[in-house]
């Protein structure tokens, strides 16, 4: 995997006397659920299939009116609460996401319009399910490279428009949501060395194209253009249980930790099976390790970044502890990074504050297709009262 790191020759994140820290975090999923009892209903599936299979009991879906944009923004909205700052502190917005608004314009500048500011630089980034990996390695960069002080990082995603809903191998997997953070960059004190200091210590990342049509959406403009998901599920499955546990493994390495060092890992939310072999392949306890898969599947970039918002709310980061998140998506992709965490937790219930009714995303006359929800789900979501 050597000649697929990003990260200069040692893939470090200790650029001198900076690094970066997270300062402020939250999270948005949609009220309507579709649970795997209601998926029953439109395909052949069951509840213990799915279960026993993924994990998964039920997912979040974006109703009419709720995009990418719009559950970004307020979860960006409510991480800038979290922070103690104003939309004009920030000087980066990187929206990691598969499922954007729109081809052009980004979803990152509907979010920034969303959010009032005037200042930031602003675009999209897709790496798939490892998007938000990727996203806070850029953000990173920009930070420690001395282009600005602080950045929204978002994971966004409205895959239930970009699923099959007759095709039960794909659909019983995606949900959405968004999720995002504050990264702010941090001065290292002299002295201080990654075994003590805070914030990001290391971080990996890969792709290999060989597997770039085992997991994709054809999609494109013109005739034929294809907006749905395709999956050659076991070959996926067999290539994301190796590569997540060895980029893992790259990351806690690089920060000088070993796994027994680590707090907490915030997977990518995939596969419960999945996961419960990163833990065996990393010598981890499944105890230590952070799950949102039954109530959301899998949110694709949105997944880790809306998982730490609900470790943090739940007590599960404290400061001074050592987190590792791990992704896998289509390209395929992979990237993990480690992060010693020094926010306070109790800082969360700044974003009660956020109304949500103030961030809207401006449409031009008539909407969007963007907003509107599938037709396959349409009738289940109106019999529920979503």
């Amino acid at each position: 995997m050597s000649e697929q790191r990003i990260g200069g020759t040692t893939g470090s994140a200790q650029i001198p006397n900076r690094t970066t820290h997270i300062t402020g975090w939250g999270h948005e999923v949609p009220a309507a659920t579709l649970t795997n009892a209601d998926l029953e209903k439109i395909v052949e599936t069951s509840d213990e299939w799915i279960t026993t299979r993924t994990g998964i009991r039920e997912r979040r879906i974006a109703s009419k009116g709720e995009t990418a944009a719009s559950m970004g923004a307020l979860a960006a909205a409510r991480a800038l609460a979290v922070a103690g700052i104003k939309a004009d502190d920030v000087d980066l917005i990187v929206v990691a996401t598969l499922t954007p608004d729109h081809l052009m314009p980004s979803t990152a500048v509907l979010i920034k319009g969303a959010l009032g500011s005037t200042r930031a630089a602003a675009f999209d980034l897709s790496a798939a399910c490892s998007g938000f990996a990727y996203a806070y390695a850029v953000a990173h960069g920009f930070l420690t490279a001395g282009l600005g002080q602080r950045a929204l990082v978002i994971g966004a995603e409205t895959l239930s428009r970009a699923v099959d809903w007759t095709d039960r191998s794909t659909c019983v997997l995606f949900g959405d949501g968004a999720g995002a953070i504050v990264l702010e960059a941090l001065d290292i004190e002299a002295g201080q060395g990654a075994a003590s200091r805070p914030g990001t210590l290391s971080f990996e990342l890969s792709a290999d194209p060989s597997g770039a049509y085992a997991l994709w959406i054809p999609g494109g403009v013109g005739e034929g253009a294809d907006p749905l998901i395709k999956m050659d599920g076991a070959t996926t499955y067999v290539y994301a249980t190796r590569t997540m546990a060895a980029v893992a493994t790259a990351a806690i390495e690089r920060a000088g930790l070993t796994p027994a060092q680590v707090d907490l890992v915030i997977p990518h939310q995939a596969n419960i099976r999945i996961i419960e072999h990163v833990s065996k392949a990393i010598s981890f306890p499944m105890e230590k390790i952070f799950v949102t898969l039954d109530k959301y599947g899998n949110t694709s970039a949105a997944s880790i970044p809306i998982a730490l918002s609900e470790a943090v709310a739940g007590g599960r980061l404290k400061p001074g502890d050592v987190f590792c998140t791990v992704a896998f998506g289509g390209g395929y992709t992979s990237g993990a990074f480690v992060t010693r965490w020094d926010a306070d937790p109790a800082h969360g219930a700044r974003a009660a504050a956020v109304d949500p009714s103030t961030i809207k995303i401006k449409r031009p006359e008539g909407g969007a297709k963007a907003a509107e929800v599938p037709a396959a789900l349409k009738a289940l979501l109106d019999a529920k009262g979503r």
